[in-house]
C-alpha cells in the first residue's frame, strides 16, 4: 500500500458502539436471508445484460437496506437526468445501495475488487470505474476515464474520503475527482449520509472501519435494532461556480465533524468525537 493512500484512524474498538437494542437471532438471519435473496436476484439480471429502469434500480437498492432491518431516509432530489458527480461521505457498505437508492450511477471502485469472485465481474458488468489507488501514476488516466463518463450523459458516484470513517468523525474530501467534473463540465450534487439510533442519535453501528470484516459488520447491522439511514441530497455546484477543484471539494463535503487543520485527526481525536 502506498503512503499517500488516504487512511482514517476509526476502529471497531474505538469506535463502533454496542448496540443497545439487539434483534432476536432468527430476525437478524432472515434479515440476511433477504439481503442475499435481493443480491442474487440482481447478480441474475445484470450479467443477462437487461437495462432495468431507473426508478427500479432505486427501488431495489432501498430494498436491499430495508431488508437488512435498517429504514430509509432521503431528504432533497438528485438531478434527474445528464452527467452529474454524485458524492458523498463513507460510513459502511450500506453506503452503494444508499446512494444508489438516491440516483443510480457508475460506482467508483478501488480495483481490488474487479479480481473477487463472482462480484468482480458483476461490478465490472454494472460499469462500475475501477481506480488503482496504490498507483499515484495512474490517477490521471482514472480522471480521464471519470470525465469521459460525465460527458456521456453518466452520474458517476464516488466517496471522495477515499476511507472509512466511524460516521460521529469523518475525514477530508480528497480533491482528484472533483478535476473530473471539471474538465466534463457537469454538476457536483454532494450527499450526506448518516445512520441514526434512538430518533435522531448516530450510531455507529453500521460503520464498517478498521480492521473490521465484511462478515463482522454485516452481522452487526442485521442483528441491531431501530436503525435508520438517512441520505440528505444536498443542492448542486454548478460548473464553474467555483475556482478550482480545492474549492469544489470544500464545499462538497458534508460540514460537520470537520477534521483538524491540514485533513489530519489523531486517534485520541477521533475517540473524542464518537463519544458526541
Amino acid at each position: 500500500m502506498s503512503a499517500w493512500l488516504p487512511t482514517a484512524p476509526c476502529t471497531p474498538r474505538a469506535c463502533v458502539e454496542p448496540a443497545r437494542t439487539r434483534a432476536a437471532v432468527p430476525r437478524a438471519v432472515l434479515r440476511l436471508t433477504a439481503v442475499a435473496v435481493l443480491l442474487l436476484a440482481g447478480i441474475a439480471l445484470v450479467p443477462a445484460g437487461h437495462r432495468l429502469p431507473a426508478a427500479l434500480v432505486r427501488a431495489w437498492c432501498r430494498w436491499i437496506v430495508r431488508a437488512a432491518g435498517v429504514r430509509v431516509r432521503i431528504t432533497g432530489r438528485a438531478a434527474p437526468a445528464g452527467g452529474l458527480l454524485l458524492v458523498a461521505n463513507h460510513v459502511s457498505w450500506l453506503d452503494v445501495p444508499l446512494l444508489a437508492a438516491v440516483r443510480p450511477a457508475r460506482m467508483v471502485a478501488k480495483a481490488e475488487i474487479r479480481r473477487w469472485p463472482v462480484a468482480g465481474a458483476v461490478a465490472a458488468k454494472a460499469g462500475v470505474l475501477f481506480l488503482e489507488r496504490d498507483r499515484l501514476r495512474a490517477l490521471p488516466g482514472a480522471v480521464a476515464r471519470i470525465a469521459g463518463a460525465l460527458r456521456e450523459g453518466a452520474a458517476v458516484a464516488v466517496f471522495p474520503e477515499g476511507s472509512t470513517w466511524c460516521g460521529r468523525a469523518r475525514g477530508p474530501f480528497r480533491r482528484a475527482v472533483f478535476q473530473a467534473a471539471l474538465d466534463a463540465g457537469v454538476p457536483v450534487q454532494p450527499v450526506r449520509i448518516r445512520y441514526l439510533a434512538g430518533g435522531r442519535t448516530v450510531s455507529t453501528a453500521p460503520a464498517f472501519v478498521g480492521e473490521d470484516t465484511l462478515l463482522a459488520s454485516v452481522w452487526r447491522v442485521a442483528s441491531t435494532r431501530g436503525l435508520v439511514a438517512e441520505a440528505q441530497v444536498r443542492p448542486v455546484l454548478a460548473p464553474g461556480g467555483l475556482p478550482d477543484r480545492r474549492a469544489l471539494a470544500r464545499a462538497a463535503e458534508p460540514g460537520d465533524a470537520v477534521p483538524p487543520a491540514g485533513g489530519r485527526k489523531t486517534t485520541a481525536h477521533t475517540k473524542n468525537m464518537c463519544a458526541l
